[in-house]
């Protein structure tokens, strides 16, 4: 089901150019170098942005690495930075519609699902402001001999690269934490997304953040991403992104030891039960991997369906696909919109074409009608698809999805788990058992029973396997971004071996009663 097409409108509020936030000031890049930021409907540059170079991440990291040596963020009490996290948060959420605007604009994504990133994006830090606020460090006593306690203190400069899908709340995932810890950031957004990010530096301001404790440099990922990986005054990298880039990534931070979180790539199995409620995992399993344009790292882009529900299932799931919704990112009827630059639109055709060679196509799998220009595609399923197939083991981040049978329990587990990722996994069942069992067994990172992706920022979110390194989200984050420090007093008298003096005797037994072993 598709629209027509109206006329591009740029949302209010888009800047002449988009430039660098380095300590304070909005800045160009040293050597003048720009890019085209393409608007994601017709392909049109609407904006040009700066393009970060080593000589632009060198001024920015020196700007975070002074706010942290000699500035007041790392030094402030929990409480001082939790009242600004809070500011920040007011501040975000002032912004929403502007945000949404921007958004939908710049990324192709449905006016509908980008309203709400905002209140999403503060809500990410009113927890961490919470979060440091009521947190504690350990604290251990050996009665009469020993207490122990650890404190924890931020790391340094934080080096943070961000995707293009919802590009501004999950720059708020990491600039939260990061924040909340006392860390200096850089943050290098997606280069086909950098419209959203320049409102941070506005909302710092005003929020009252010192000056070069955050700092924005954009540009491309070869370029500006490369330099802030590999620079030696970078204490850390968080990553989202692809998973060749992460395994780049991973060996240019390598020299320098940095700490790294790394959340990549994903092909996420619904697993669906004839036990199930079919009509709720229906609705969910289309939303799972239609929603934001099937450009999310967590769609569930693999649905496996037992044999004796099979084809019922199929010829609904195909009938709700082809009524989809696809039009006008700006329309608020639009379920599907465009994706997000042409260079990817090229890439999911190319899945598109080799899974007609693999599998048989049941709806889309080519441009809507009606839209003749821009980056669209209509929602695109492949059924019977074997476990080789190439739509099946592979992430496309698109509107595309796999179905496959399978004969019982065993088959599913073996069936989720035969590919190179492992980020999140949906079960759909009524057996309790069943539920829990193979939630055990799927080699995923998260896992949702009965239910799509619904986030409680408390818990652990990472994957396994090819899908990621290291897990954030609640304290976990803290400590990626705060090193522990262990410091034992003794209370007692400590009785060490004499090493070197006359008349010492190591079968002691004073020395083996009295002398604490660690």
């Amino acid at each position: 089901m598709t629209q027509t097409q109206p006329s591009l409108t740029v949302p209010a509020g888009v800047p002449e150019r988009i430039r660098h936030y380095i300590n304070g000031s909005f800045v160009d890049s040293v050597g003048g170098q720009t890019f085209d930021v393409l608007e994601p409907t017709t392909n049109t540059v609407y904006v040009q942005a700066a393009a970060g170079q080593q000589a632009d991440i060198d001024a920015a990291v020196a700007a975070a690495r002074e706010a942290f040596e000699n500035g007041p963020w790392p030094r402030m009490k929990n409480r001082e930075r939790a009242r600004v996290l809070n500011k920040i948060a007011d501040a975000v959420e002032a912004q929403d519609k502007a945000l949404a605007a921007m958004e939908s604009f710049d990324t192709g994504l449905p006016i509908t699902q980008a309203q709400g990133q905002a209140r999403r994006a503060a809500e990410n830090f009113r927890f961490f402001a919470d979060l440091i606020v009521a947190g504690s460090d350990d604290a251990y006593k050996v009665p009469g001999m020993q207490m122990n306690y650890v404190n924890s203190s931020p790391v340094g400069v934080a080096g943070l690269i961000t995707p293009w899908n919802t590009p501004f709340m999950l720059e708020s995932w990491k600039l939260a934490p990061a924040l909340a810890s006392g860390c200096t950031v850089v943050l290098k957004p997606a280069e086909f997304t950098p419209l959203s990010a320049s409102l941070w530096a506005s909302i710092f301001e005003e929020a009252g953040l010192p000056a070069g404790v955050f700092n924005m440099v954009n540009g491309i990922g070869e370029e500006a991403g490369d330099a802030l990986v590999k620079h030696e005054d970078v204490n850390l990298i968080s990553f989202t992104g692809e998973t060749t880039t992460g395994q780049l990534i991973f060996g240019n931070a390598s020299p320098t030891l940095k700490g790294l979180s790394m959340e990549l790539g994903g092909k996420s199995p619904a697993i669906v039960f004839a036990d199930a409620d079919l009509e709720a995992a229906l609705d969910s399993t289309l939303f799972g991997v239609f929603s934001l344009n099937g450009e999310r790292c967590t769609a569930s882009s693999r649905i496996l369906v037992e044999r004796s529900v099979y084809d019922d299932f199929v010829a609904a799931y195909a009938e709700r696909a082809r009524n989809i919704k696809v039009g006008p990112p700006s329309d608020p009827a639009t379920e599907v919109g465009a994706l997000v630059h042409p260079e990817h639109y090229e890439r999911v055709l190319g899945y598109v074409e080799a899974g007609k060679a693999e599998a048989r196509l049941v709806a889309g799998g080519e441009r809507p009608e009606g839209l003749p220009e821009g980056n669209y595609l209509s929602p695109t399923v492949f059924v019977d698809v074997p476990p080789s197939a190439k739509i099946f083991q592979e992430e496309i981040f698109g509107p595309v999805v796999a179905i496959t049978p399978f004969d019982d329990e065993e088959h599913a587990v073996e069936l989720a788990n035969d590919v190179k990722y492992g980020l999140a996994a949906y079960i759909w069942t009524n057996d309790l058992r069943r539920a829990h069992t193979v939630a055990d067994r799927v080699q995923a990172g998260m896992v949702w029973i009965n239910s799509h992706n619904v986030r409680d920022l408390r818990s652990p979110f990472g994957g396994i396997k090819a899908s990621g390194l290291g897990n954030e989200g609640g304290y976990r984050s803290l400590s990626f971004y705060t090193e522990q420090k262990a410091v034992h007093i003794t209370l007692g008298d400590v009785h060490t071996a004499r090493f070197g003096a006359e008349g010492y005797n190591d079968d002691d037994p004073f020395f083996a009663a009295k002398n604490l072993q660690a």
